[in-house]
């Protein structure tokens, strides 16, 4: 998802989420710079005058152009508003945005009466009587209008709490920029969905803390889900941090972990952190300077529990409120770290594998009908998963009819390379004794049920039951029931990287291949030297393939 650096995605009309409309002279220093740091903290991009003028232009006209170009109106109404006819001024432009754009003006009463406002008596009135601008009509209707809107008194609300009235206008503006930050882009089709059913899980009404789990296999797009999601729900919260490939960073050098816990500490905590020089440092850091911050945390791609005890120890580490997503490939990782919430990522229906293809090939929501049916081999091919269509669809776009079928053809003997790269980063985490039981259900076992597979795999000295456990855990193979018996099943994708494993190291010799599943290249080693064939079993495997002869 092409995500903004702000938690608001503004559209392209809006170059401002908020326009904050103000007097300087009795506000500046207290209540509107308190909202204007809490808006900037949850990355609400906000217009305020001694922020954003730049020097030599005429503030008229700026002020003028940026009121245009505000999404939202937060007008701050003080017992010197009305005395200042540049403030005068901007009420008129907000109020005719107000009512002839898609723009929204909210009151704040600050030490003002709402009745005062709007009827232009004791302080305002008093105020405005200063005036003698042919204008003072406009600006009276304008202060009427704008005082007759929904907004916050300060003395009636949050028993006058500046704090809590702050939070209160952070709620509302978050919720009424929601539609634009949830503008996904075009290309991830099916994602709504994905996104409402986590966003159960996270419950963000709820003031508790959670850690929400991602699993999937490789290239089940749970990135993309993560980021959707962050870029989503971002405003809801004190400070945010989207952490990216924490599996190769934390493996890539000794200070891995270090690196990732700075920049945890420096999103969250506006550049602090650079100094820790420990892992343990780091670790008390963060469990001691999150406490004061609802914070939002994304770990992406966590492959071992260390990496979660340096990143999000434990609850307590944060401020209630927040909220901890983490992606990963191996459900372990989370039990172990006692994740309760883990939501499975769901492979993609036709209907919407075939309009990602599309988007990708096409740039359109349906095939070309010329190209349909080569379309419906390739959404075929790669079984749902993203990736694959991803990947194939900006392979195929721009290319012709006879290039498309040779395409289609070279994938029958010739796998996917970027699927399987990113597939078979989960087999090489494994241990020695797993991945052999992974190449037998590859190879061999897929489809059968579960207890024989068991028993095969047992009499060969595999303790089978934790292996394939495992194997589940690591997004490797699943289980489908059937008639009340289970059975052993795995991704087309996850079955051709294991046997292209096999396969890769001797590719034009079958005989020395750990293991054979086509029946003429089992004829033929059978045939030529039964002696010289390598299984990974006993003789029970070996009968096994001789029955199929």
């Amino acid at each position: 998802m092409a995500a903004s650096s702000s938690a608001s995605s503004v559209k392209e009309s809006f170059q401002y989420d908020v326009f904050l409309s103000f007097s300087g002279e009795d506000t500046r220093k207290n209540f509107v710079d308190h909202l204007y740091e809490a808006l900037h903290r949850h990355g609400i991009h906000t217009f305020k005058d001694d922020e954003r003028l730049k020097q030599g232009e005429s503030i008229n006209n700026q002020l003028l152009k940026s009121i245009e170009e505000s999404k939202l109106f937060i007008i701050v109404f003080s017992k010197k508003y009305a005395s200042s006819s540049w403030c005068l001024n901007e009420l008129v432009k907000i109020m005719e945005c107000q009512n002839s754009n898609d723009q929204i003006a909210y009151p704040v009463f600050y030490d003002v009466d709402p009745s005062d406002v709007r009827k232009q008596r004791g302080p305002v009135g008093e105020a405005l009587a200063k005036h003698t601008n042919k204008e003072i009509g406009k600006w009276r209707e304008a202060l009427t209008e704008a005082a007759n809107l929904s907004g916050w008194d300060l003395r009636n609300t949050a028993d006058g709490h500046e704090a809590k009235v702050i939070k209160l206008i952070i709620a509302r503006i978050s919720l009424e920029l929601r539609p634009i930050n949830v503008n996904l882009d075009d290309k991830l089709v099916g994602m709504e969905p994905r996104l409402q059913d986590l966003e159960k899980s996270l419950d963000i009404a709820s003031n508790e803390v959670h850690m929400i789990g991602i699993k999937g296999m490789g290239g089940a797009g749970k990135t993309t889900l993560a980021r959707a999601v962050f870029d989503r729900i971002s405003v809801h919260f004190e400070a945010k941090s989207f952490v990216e490939n924490v599996r190769e960073v934390s493996k890539a050098s000794l200070s891995g972990l270090l690196s990732l816990q700075r920049k945890i500490l420096s999103d969250l905590l506006n550049g602090q952190g650079n100094d820790v020089g420990s892992v343990h440092d780091g670790k008390n850091m963060l469990k001691t300077k999150l406490r004061g911050r609802k914070v939002l945390v994304v770990l992406d791609d966590v492959d071992h529990q260390e990496q979660l005890e340096a990143l999000a120890g434990d609850l307590n580490w944060f401020k209630p409120g927040s909220r901890i997503i983490i992606t990963t490939r191996d459900e372990q990782v989370l039990i172990a770290h006692r994740v309760e919430r883990i939501r499975d990522v769901s492979l993609l229906s036709h209907e919407e594998a075939i309009g990602l293809f599309s988007r990708h090939a096409f740039g359109k929501d349906l095939p070309i009908q010329e190209y349909e049916k080569e379309s419906q081999q390739v959404v075929q091919y790669a079984a749902g998963l993203p990736l694959t269509i991803k990947v194939l669809g900006s392979f195929m776009c721009g290319k012709d009819k006879p290039e498309w079928v040779d395409a289609l053809e070279r994938l029958k003997t010739i796998p996917l390379k970027e699927t399987l790269e990113k597939l078979e980063l989960s087999y090489a985490s494994l241990e020695d004794d797993y991945k052999e039981i992974f190449l037998d259900v590859a190879c061999i076992l897929k489809g059968w049920e579960k207890n024989k597979a068991i028993s095969m795999l047992e009499s060969c000295g595999f303790q089978a039951r934790i292996g394939l456990r495992v194997l589940e855990q690591r997004s490797l193979i699943t289980f489908h029931d059937d008639v009340n018996d289970l059975y052993l099943s795995m991704h087309d994708h996850i079955e051709e990287m294991g046997k292209n494993i096999v396969r890769r190291l001797h590719p034009d010799e079958p005989n020395k291949h750990s293991r054979l599943w086509i029946q003429e290249e089992i004829e033929n080693v059978l045939d030529t030297d039964l002696v010289r064939i390598r299984f990974t079993c006993n003789m029970e495997i070996t009968q096994f393939f001789l029955l199929m002869t």
